[in-house]
Formats: structure tokens, sequence, C-alpha cells
């Protein structure tokens, strides 16, 4: 029997998050007060105390999803890990909690990832959209298909995927999807297309800040988006963090592949649970629980 933690991504947030560990751990005040000199604004009470729309601007969902995530996985009794993984942003929380960063480097990380993202977003209007009910190859195959930037992003689970890229390509892509069969082509309410070219400049913004990072010997492996494989190697972690950000997330496979090297319980670390849900669809006889 292994265990896997996990962690989520952006989109995890909602207001309120990571107020009970504040009030009930001495070193999750440490890290609030951290993370607000770090960051250069106060954090947690945007958490504690904002509203939904606030949470959502990115320079505050991404670093305020990794805290909750991080700081959970610190607190918990008996946190053991055989591998661990994140959804997007959380393979940086994944990445400080098997020891692979400190917190304030992937606080800091985190913080470029979210300016450089938004930066890039604004320079590049775009959007993503969930294809629900179509197999992967067919809606690859409609990608392709269409004239314009649109890319599959995000392997959610069977039947579930994210695909990402222009306005006008997510909005021919939909149209396509719903024509092949697909139960529901949904526009995400998101800020720019995540997990494709368009996210280029971000990606090299982050290279830099990423190759100046100091990596440690991490205690278990780590299961990266990029290609859905171990990695334990500092420069390949390195560089597969990097090409992350242009590349799509493979949580389906990296799931599978988790199964395949004995993990038997996930446990997801941080707000929310989607990922219990996608792991029980990916595997179904899979333990799954939470720690928030």
């Amino acid at each position: 029997m292994k265990k896997a933690y996990v962690f989520p991504g952006q989109g995890a947030q909602f207001p309120g998050m990571g107020r009970d560990l504040f009030d009930s751990f001495d070193l999750a005040k440490k890290r609030f007060e951290e993370a607000n000199d770090i960051l250069g604004f106060d954090i947690s009470k945007i958490m504690f105390e904002g509203s939904a729309e606030e949470l959502q601007q990115t320079k505050v969902t991404q670093p305020a999803v990794f805290l909750h995530s991080v700081i959970a996985a610190e607190v918990s009794e008996n946190f053991s890990p055989d591998m661990v993984a994140g959804h997007s942003l959380g393979e940086f929380s994944a990445l400080v909690a098997n020891k692979t960063l400190s917190f304030s480097d992937g606080l800091t990380l985190v913080s470029k990832r979210a300016m450089a993202m938004q930066k890039a977003c604004e320079q590049n209007p775009s959007t993503m959209a969930a294809i629900l009910g179509l197999d992967d190859e067919v809606v690859e195959k409609i990608c392709k298909e269409i004239d314009d930037v649109v890319v599959a992003a995000n392997y959610n689970c069977p039947g579930q995927l994210v695909i990402s890229g222009s306005n006008s390509g997510i909005e021919t892509a939909c149209n396509k999807m719903k024509e092949a069969g697909a139960k529901r082509a949904l526009p995400l309410k998101v800020g720019g297309a995540f997990h494709s070219p368009l996210m280029s400049p971000a990606q090299e913004e982050l290279e830099e800040a990423i190759k100046n990072t100091d990596f440690q010997n991490p205690i278990c492996p780590v299961y990266q988006n990029y290609d859905a494989k171990p990695s334990t190697d500092l420069e390949v972690i390195k560089d597969k963090l990097i090409k992350q950000l242009t590349s799509p997330v493979r949580w389906t496979q990296t799931v599978q592949n988790m199964v395949e090297d004995g993990a038997t319980d996930f446990i997801e670390c941080g707000p929310g649970k989607v990922l219990q849900g996608l792991v029980k669809k990916i595997h179904r006889p899979a333990e799954v629980s939470g720690i928030q």
C-alpha cells in the first residue's frame, strides 16, 4: 500500500479559505506571516475576509491555493508520501511537500508565475473550455483541424478534457465538439489560455526564475504534468516545470502511472475535493481522502 499526496490547482479557492488552519496551528500562523512579507501584500486578509471576485485575481489565486495546500500538508499528522503530484499550479505545492523546494522559494516562484501568466493573458486575450463526453483522440483531432490556436490543455479524467486557445478558436472548437457529439462544450471563466503556446511569454519569464532557484533532493518522486512520469533528478524536474506552462496537464495519465507504481491511497492536500473526484473517475478502486 503506497500513499500518493496530490495538490489542487487554480479554481479550488473559496472565500474564508485557510482560516481554520490559521486558528488551529502555530505553524500556519507563521507561514501566513511569511507569505504576507514575501508577496508584499496581506494575502491572509484576502483569503479570510475577501470576496470571491478578489480571490479570482491570478496574483491572489495562485499563492492562496499554494499556501492553503502546503500548510495543510505541513500540519497533517503522519505525513509520509511515497509519491506526490499536483494539478498545474499544484505541482509547485507538491515540490514543497516533497522537500524539493523550500516554502519561501516555492511561494516566490508561484507569485512570479502568477504575474507572468497575468501579463501573457493581457497580451493575448484568450480562454479555455471544458469538453465533456468525447474521447481524447476526437478532441485532439478537432483541435488540429481548426485554423487558429486551440490545443488540449488538461486531461482531467476520461471523458473530460479542457481545451485552451484564442477566443475565436475556442468558440469555433466548442461548436465543432457539439457537432461531434460532446455532451457539453463549456467555456470557462478564466483569464486566458493556460497550458497553450499563448503562455510562451510567461514561460520565458518563469524559466529564468526557476533556473536561479535552489532545488534540493526530494524525499520521494514527483509525477510531473509535462509527461506524467516520476522525477527525482533536479535538472529534469526543473526542465519539466519550465515546459509545464505551454504543455498540457496530463492528469489522467499521472494518476494511472501512480496506480501502476503501487499507489492505493490518494490524499488531496488543500482547498476543495476536485482531485478526489477525478482520481475516482480515473481509477475507481482508489481510496481517496482530503486534508483541508
